[in-house]
C-alpha cells in the first residue's frame, strides 16, 4: 500500500486533531492564538516536503494507484501549504469577528487543506469525489461561521445548494464513466479512452467537468462565487480563492491529461469557448461592483478564464503557464484580502469607499494593495504580468494549426484593457479620494507586516525572476499529457527564459 507516500496529509489531518484537543486546555482569551501555533507547525510541514523523505523523483503509487506522488502534486501541496499559512494568520487577525470556536476555525481549515492535498495527489475518480467533497463540506461551515451575520448564513446557504448541484453532476458523471469503461483508474481510462468514445462516455466526461468547473468558478458554474465571497468571513473568502480553486485546477489538468487526453484533443473548441466567455463575463460584470470582496469575486471568474487559456492550449507550454499564474496568484490575492480585513475592520463596511486615504493612514498597505492591484491588470514587472503573457503565449502558439486560438487571445487582451479600469478605480479610491486627513491611522501587527512583506516580495521576484519558478512548474507537468504538443510549444518556457 506505501502509506508513506501520505505522510504530509497525515500529519496536517493529526494537527488539526491536535489542535481540536489544545483547545480544551487552553484558557479562551488565548485561544486565538493557536492560530499562530498551527501555522508554525505547517511551516515545519512545508520544510519536511523538500526533505529526502518526500521523493519528487519517479512517480510512486499507493492504495492500488488511487494515490500518486509526482512533480504535480508536491508543487500543489507545497502551494496548499503556503496558501494555508498565510490564511492561518490572517485568521488570528479576523478571530474578534468570531464569538466563539476561533480553534474550530482554525482545525477546518487544516481539514480543508487535507481535501486539496489529496486532490493534488488523485489518480482515481473515486479519490478524487472524496477529496471534493471533503474540501467542500469543509467550506460549507466555513462560509457561514459568522453565525450572527445574516451575510455569512446566507453565504452558506447558497454555496450549500450550488455545491450539492455540482457534486450531484460531478458523481452522476462519474458513474456513467465507470459504467462505460469499468475503471475508477485514470491509468486504465486513458488506455481505454481512445477506443471507448461513446456518447454516454462523452456525457459522462462533460458532467465531471461541469463539476469541477464548480470549483474554479468557471462559466457556466460561476454564478456562486461573487455572493459566497462577499457574505464569507474574509479568511475563508480568501481560502477560496486561492485553496479552492487552485484544487479545482489540479483536478481538471489531471482529468483532462491524464485520464482522457485523447478526449481532450477533440474538444479544443468548447475549452475555447469556456475561457472566452469566463473571461468576459468576470470582467463586465466586474465594472459596476463597489463591494471591494464582490469586485474580487468577479475578478476570480476572470482569472479562472485566463487560465482556461493554459488548458485550452493542450501544450506543456500552457499547463506550465496555468502552475506559473497560480504562483503569482497565491501572493497577490491574499495580500488584496489581507488589506480589506485590515481596512473593513476600521472602517465596518467593505465599500471601495473604505480605501479612501489609505495612504495616510498606512503607506504599507496602500501599497501592498496597490501592487496587488497592479498584478491582476497584468502590467509589469508584476507576478501578473508574466503569468498572462505565458498563458497568451501557450494560445498564440497554437492559433496556426486552429485559427480560434486567435480568437481566444483577442479576447483575453480585450479582458486585460476593461479590467483596467475597475483595478484602478481601487487605486485612485486609495490616493485620489476626498480630504480624508481625519481619519486614525491603522495598527499593523508583525506577523501582518511580515507576510504583507513576503506577498509583495513574491509579486515582484515572480515577475522579475521568473526563471526559477518557470523551471518548477515545467518539471511538475512532465508527468501530464500534451494531447497538441509540439516541439516549439513544449520547449516555449526555456525559449522565454532565455
Amino acid at each position: 500500500m506505501n502509506y508513506s507516500l501520505t505522510i504530509l496529509e497525515t500529519s496536517v489531518i493529526a494537527l488539526g486533531l491536535a489542535l481540536l484537543l489544545l483547545d480544551l486546555w487552553t484558557p479562551a482569551g488565548q485561544k486565538r492564538q493557536l492560530g499562530y501555533g498551527a501555522a508554525a507547525a505547517l511551516g515545519l510541514i512545508f520544510a519536511f516536503s523538500f526533505t529526502s523523505f518526500v521523493d519528487p523523483g519517479a512517480p510512486a503509487t499507493a492504495f492500488n494507484g488511487m494515490f500518486v506522488q509526482d512533480g504535480l502534486s508536491l508543487f500543489f501541496k507545497r502551494f496548499f501549504l503556503i496558501a494555508t499559512i498565510i490564511v492561518l494568520i490572517l485568521s488570528v487577525e479576523f478571530a474578534d469577528h468570531f464569538p466563539a470556536g476561533i480553534s474550530e476555525y482554525y482545525a477546518l481549515l487544516l481539514f480543508a487543506l487535507s481535501g486539496m492535498m489529496f486532490a493534488a495527489s488523485a489518480n482515481d475518480f473515486s479519490l478524487l469525489f472524496v477529496s471534493v467533497e471533503l474540501i467542500t463540506v469543509t467550506f460549507y461551515v466555513l462560509t457561514s461561521f459568522q453565525r450572527t451575520r445574516l451575510a455569512s448564513l446566507e453565504a452558506g446557504v447558497k454555496y450549500l445548494i450550488l455545491g450539492a448541484l455540482s457534486s450531484a453532476f460531478l458523481v452522476f458523471g462519474i458513474a456513467l464513466v465507470w459504467g462505460t469503461t469499468g475503471s475508477f483508474n485514470f491509468a486504465e481510462i486513458a488506455n481505454s479512452s481512445s477506443r471507448e468514445t461513446g456518447a454516454v462516455f462523452k456525457l459522462g466526461l462533460l458532467l465531471v467537468l461541469v463539476g469541477l468547473g464548480f470549483k474554479i468558478a468557471a462559466f457556466p458554474m460561476q454564478l456562486w462565487a461573487p455572493d459566497v465571497y462577499q457574505g464569507s468571513p474574509t479568511p475563508t473568502t480568501a481560502f477560496l480563492a486561492v485553496g479552492s480553486k487552485a484544487a479545482g485546477f489540479v483536478l481538471l489538468l489531471r482529468v483532462l491529461f491524464s485520464a482522457v487526453p485523447d478526449v481532450t484533443a477533440h474538444w479544443t473548441e468548447l475549452l475555447i469557448l469556456i475561457s472566452a466567455v469566463t473571461i468576459l463575463y468576470g470582467n463586465l460584470c466586474a465594472i459596476p461592483q463597489r463591494n471591494l470582496k464582490r469586485l474580487l469575486g468577479y475578478s476570480s471568474i476572470a482569472n479562472a478564464g485566463y487560465m482556461l487559456l493554459g488548458v485550452a492550449s493542450l501544450t506543456h507550454a500552457g499547463q506550465s503557464a496555468v502552475l506559473y499564474y497560480l504562483a503569482g496568484y497565491l501572493f497577490t490575492v491574499l495580500a488584496a484580502f489581507m488589506v480589506i480585513c485590515l481596512v473593513t475592520r476600521q472602517a465596518g463596511n467593505e465599500d471601495i469607499s473604505a480605501l479612501a486615504g489609505l495612504n495616510q493612514r498606512s503607506p504599507l498597505l496602500a501599497a501592498t494593495m496597490t501592487l496587488a492591484m497592479v498584478s491582476l491588470a497584468g502590467i509589469p514587472p508584476m507576478a501578473g504580468f508574466f503569468g498572462k503573457f505565458l498563458l497568451l503565449k501557450a494560445a498564440v502558439e497554437q492559433g496556426a494549426s486552429n485559427s480560434a486560438y486567435y480568437w481566444l487571445a483577442g479576447a483575453a487582451i480585450i479582458g486585460v484593457v476593461i479590467s483596467l479600469y475597475y483595478y484602478f478605480g481601487v487605486v485612485r479610491a486609495i490616493y485620489w479620494s476626498q480630504d480624508t486627513t481625519d481619519l486614525p491611522a491603522i495598527q499593523i501587527s508583525a506577523p501582518i507586516k511580515a507576510v504583507l512583506v513576503a506577498c509583495i516580495g513574491g509579486m515582484f521576484y515572480l515577475g522579475l525572476y521568473p526563471g526559477p519558478a518557470l523551471d518548477s512548474t515545467t518539471q511538475a507537468v512532465a508527468t501530464l499529457k500534451a494531447p497538441n504538443a509540439t516541439a516549439s510549444a513544449v520547449n516555449g518556457a526555456s525559449v522565454v527564459r532565455k
